[in-house]
């Protein structure tokens, strides 16, 4: 530092006595100013140093100091103990909405909503986008991606959507289907012969195409214990009678917000509850506890994940009962392969293509996927830990993708916009043809008999999607709306994609385009966590607004 001063203080001081009439003293004596002392270079070289000084220390003290993590370790508190929740991660600012003031309310509102969900079942991170009439107008990120390196939540956040796969591959079904390639009523061996023909109890019956994408084939899920699964299927229909007899209008609460996966947990406490009154029938595996979910081989295409199940018996007769099943998706892959003639993952790239939906992807542990999410679960010490690594390819048709909320809301508004089009034709002529045809929409959109939508109680299951109906019983009392969901529940991650159609009668659609309605989609980087009420809650709040906002915008006109 001393050199430093001393060659600073010199040089001031040459340039000074070899140019007396330029430089900083040329300048004061020619204002008039009275004669510089000798002593101003070193002045100045003091000056200098000590500014040079202060910066020397700062940098010898490093960079500003990164801010402090936002909690002490991730993993101090359990998952059922929300008081103590292992997170309280940093979240972006959220974005200025796009349509504000308009929807203000209702994005505090479920903003709201949705802190206190991640925080009750300890979330990392979880990431909602709503449309409205088929514009985005909130998209935000709560938590972490990936909480070991403190990446935060965002709108582009990549997760497991996993069963909302399964209304992906409805697509590709219907297309075909509307092009004469496919017949949803024969029996699928005219398709793939690898599937062995099947007997139910002697007696040879048909599986066929609709009846799988509906849940009706008697194909077996994770659980492959037939004798449980009956006792399990016969133990809720008895629960489900007793309920309707005591009360029939009692509305089960949250146990009917949950995926086909939660169902072994809410019928454990079924059990205990009913202790005494009925046997109960043998414990059954949660779905997070067969070995299947969590396998690691690789499996080239559809033909070859067959082998997983081709040869177990049906658990009951095709078009009898409903039985939730990811496998027999995994059949309608193949049966996508062979009508189409290409690859089920080609086939379905197309659609995505044509859908917009440039971040949807099968997921593959090789690839550079942008912004992928890590996934987490609690471990038995009810410590957040990273999942178990999984290969999905024998199931990407059933649960195998990957998105974002952003894409998910296009497929939605895809969906609505078909299902819409039909009724707008007549007032607007110009409306381009929507993805599927309104015909094929309705059909999807249409609940099956002996069909379940675990998620809510309330609906039914259609074509790989759950509905519920428009119904009101008493007048000025509770009025259920129709709306279309399917939930999702992978290995650390659950998931929801949820239409509310508008209200439309005959003059409703005047000077209007479709889609006309909400969308809601909600992914979550933590398993077993039910968002189905959830996005309806929030897409309720949406309407709201949207409603006050019209009628505040005829009532001006």
């Amino acid at each position: 530092m001393y050199r430093l001063l001393s060659a600073v203080t010199a040089r001031a001081a040459t340039r000074g006595g070899c140019a007396r009439g330029c430089g900083r003293r040329g300048a004061h004596q020619r204002a008039g100013l009275p004669p510089l002392g000798p002593g101003w270079a070193g002045g100045l070289g003091l000056g200098l140093g000590l500014a040079l000084g202060a910066k020397l220390a700062g940098g010898l003290r490093g960079a500003p100091a990164a801010p402090p993590p936002a909690d002490a370790d991730p993993e101090a508190s359990p998952q059922a103990e929300p008081p103590e929740q292992p997170l309280t991660p940093w979240s972006p600012p959220a974005p200025a909405p796009s349509l504000a003031p308009r929807f203000l309310r209702a994005i505090e509102s479920s903003r709201d909503l949705l802190h206190r969900i991640k925080d009750e079942v300890g979330a990392p991170g979880i990431v909602v986008g709503v449309s409205v009439d088929g514009k985005e107008v909130w998209s935000e990120g709560l938590g972490y991606a990936d909480v070991e390196n403190r990446v935060p939540c965002k709108p582009e956040t990549v997760m497991r959507i996993a069963s909302i796969s399964k209304s992906l591959t409805m697509v590709a079904l219907a297309k075909l289907w509307e092009t004469g390639k496919l017949d949803l009523d024969i029996p699928v061996q005219y398709y793939v012969p690898e599937f062995p023909e099947k007997e139910y109890e002697g007696e040879k019956v048909s599986v066929t195409t609709r009846l799988l994408i509906s849940h009706l084939s008697g194909i077996r899920h994770y659980e492959k214990d037939m004798k449980k699964v009956k006792e399990e299927k016969a133990y809720k229909a008895l629960m489900m009678k007793d309920t309707v007899e005591s009360d029939p209008e009692k509305q089960p609460k949250d146990r009917g917000d949950r995926s086909p996966s939660d169902l072994a947990q809410a019928k454990t406490e079924q059990d205990s509850d009913a202790k005494g009154k009925h046997s109960k029938p043998g414990k059954k595996k949660n779905d997070f506890e067969q070995g299947e979910l969590y396998l690691k081989e690789k499996f080239e295409n559809s033909i070859e994940s067959l082998r997983l199940f081709k040869n177990d018996p049906l658990f009951f007769k095709p078009g009898s009962q409903f039985l939730y099943s990811t496998f027999g998706y995994t059949l309608l892959a193949a049966i996508v392969e062979r009508a189409s003639g290409c690859k089920y993952l080609d086939y379905m790239q197309k659609i995505f293509q044509d859908l917009d939906m440039l971040a949807t992807v099968q997921e593959e542990n090789e690839p550079v996927i942008y912004n992928r999410a890590r996934f987490y679960v609690y471990n038995k010490k009810r410590r957040l830990v990273n999942t178990p690594y999984v290969d999905n390819s024998y199931k990407w048709a059933g649960g195998g993708f990957l998105s974002t909320v952003g894409d998910l809301l296009k497929f939605g508004n895809a969906m609505l916009y078909g299902y819409q089009v039909g009724l707008f034709k007549n007032s607007n002529e110009n409306l381009l043809p929507g993805y599927l045809k309104p015909e094929t929409m309705a059909m999807i959109w249409t609940p099956v008999p002996n069909t379940e939508m675990s998620w809510d109680r309330e609906g039914k299951y259609a074509m790989a999607w759950g509905v519920v109906e428009k119904k009101q019983t008493y007048g000025s009392c509770r009025k259920q709306r129709h709306y279309a969901s399917h939930t999702g529940g992978a290995v650390g991650a659950s998931s929801v994609l949820l239409v509310l159609p508008e209200e439309l009668d005959g003059d409703a659609t005047d000077n209007k385009v479709p889609p006309r309605g909400v969308i809601v989609s909600i992914i979550c980087n933590m398993q077993s966590v039910g968002l189905n009420s959830t996005a309806l809650k929030i897409a309720l709040e949406f309407d709201k607004d949207r409603s006050d906002g019209y009628r505040k915008i005829t009532s001006t006109k």
